[in-house]
């Protein structure tokens, strides 16, 4: 639209040729637009924008060095009106006269403060000494209404001096020192590392060649044992064998044992057992007739004899049966014989009937018992 202006947002339109409510000189407006009459009213524009202004300025210190410092200031127009009114008036027509100003201001304030510090001092604390120009020219900034951003300390040089390389030196030795500290550390700590690495490979080496070893153990030895399979199976079968023979064996003669038990040692102890019977039946018998003798009991004696008659005569028959007797006469001699045997008998029973009267004399027949012979006088015969 016809006489509407608009600032940039970095800018204030100063508008004059109209008297101002609050008494400036001119109107100033920002962040939007207004009406502007042509021919009567004039608009112009002061940049709000940041700008920075360098100082390299010599500078003695407290102890009379002179240091070359470098510095960079950022600084802009104030952004409230009066600062706007204040810098419209001195710079609206030649704008960049700011950044000149304010490196004078600045290189003023730098010497004065610099000359109240030591070079150790300045070197040591930058800020305290961009805090303190800051400070100072902080007033007179205010007045041509410009406000500090930044102010940056660059550089701060002797020349050929080497002062400031002399008050270095023992820290920059320290500092050597302990970097060729630091540098022999790491040194030793990678060969430390490597000295580590190269055990750790050997070690790994080492287990992967038992490793290995023993795979190689193993293989073998299941070859081995698959090579001996067949003959250990037979070996194996064979002792199967020998032990299932050996058992047999063992069986046979338990079994053998129980035969002979039964066949002849059974017999034995019950002919040993009929022995014994019998011998003590015969020194029972003895016993009788030594008590019928002692009481002179002829009548039971002589009826023992009598009842053993028929006995006696069948032992002496008995010792015929296992003889070869040859009968020449037939029935006759048969009955020769039968009489024979019957006077044989009368002949013992007088015989005991005569050895009553005086005991009998005991001999061994060889299985621990004592007997009293008896004899028959034909065939010789002892009962």
């Amino acid at each position: 639209m016809f006489g509407y202006r608009v600032p940039a947002p970095d800018e204030a339109m100063l508008i004059s040729g109209s008297k101002s409510r609050s008494g400036q000189p001119f109107r100033v407006v920002t962040g939007h637009g207004a009406f502007i009459l042509p021919f009567f009213r004039r608009a112009r524009f002061l940049t709000l924008a940041m700008r920075e202004a360098e100082v390299e300025e010599t500078c003695v210190t407290y102890q009379g060095i002179a240091l070359h410092v470098r510095a960079v200031i950022a600084f802009k127009v104030g952004n409230d009106p009066a600062s706007i009114v204040n810098a419209g008036q001195r710079f609206l027509s030649d704008q960049g006269q700011m950044a000149v100003l304010t490196g004078r201001i600045f290189s003023g304030h730098l010497r004065s403060i610099i000359g109240s510090m030591t070079v150790e001092q300045i070197i040591r604390d930058r800020q305290k000494l961009a805090t303190e120009v800051l400070d100072g020219s902080k007033e007179e900034m205010a007045r041509i209404g410009l406000t500090i951003d930044a102010l940056q300390i660059q550089s701060i040089d002797d020349g050929k001096l080497g002062y400031i390389a002399a008050i270095a030196a023992p820290h920059n030795a320290a500092i050597q020192q302990q970097a060729q500290i630091a540098q022999a550390a790491a040194n030793q700590a990678a060969a430390e590392a490597e000295q580590s690495s190269q055990r750790a490979q050997a070690e790994y080496a080492r287990e992967t060649a038992v490793v290995r070893a023993q795979y190689r153990a193993e293989i073998e030895r299941a070859q081995a044992e698959a090579g001996q399979a067949g003959p250990l199976a037979e070996a194996q079968a064979q002792h199967a064998v020998i032990t299932a023979r050996t058992e047999l064996a063992e069986r046979e003669a338990e079994l053998r044992q129980q035969q002979l038990i039964t066949e002849v040692v059974r017999p034995a102890e019950a002919e040993a057992e009929q022995i014994r019977i019998l011998a003590l039946a015969e020194a029972e018998k003895m016993r009788i007739q030594a008590e019928a003798a002692a009481s002179h009991n002829r009548v039971a004696l002589d009826r023992l004899l009598i009842d053993q008659l028929p006995e006696i005569v069948r032992q002496a028959a008995s010792g015929l049966a296992g003889a070869n007797v040859t009968v020449l006469n037939g029935a006759d001699g048969i009955g020769e014989i039968a009489t024979g045997l019957v006077g044989q008998g009368v002949a013992i029973f007088e015989a005991l009937r005569a050895g009553v009267h005086q005991p009998p004399t005991p001999i061994q027949d060889g299985r621990g018992d004592d007997r009293a012979p008896v004899r028959i006088p034909e065939s010789g015969r002892e009962l």
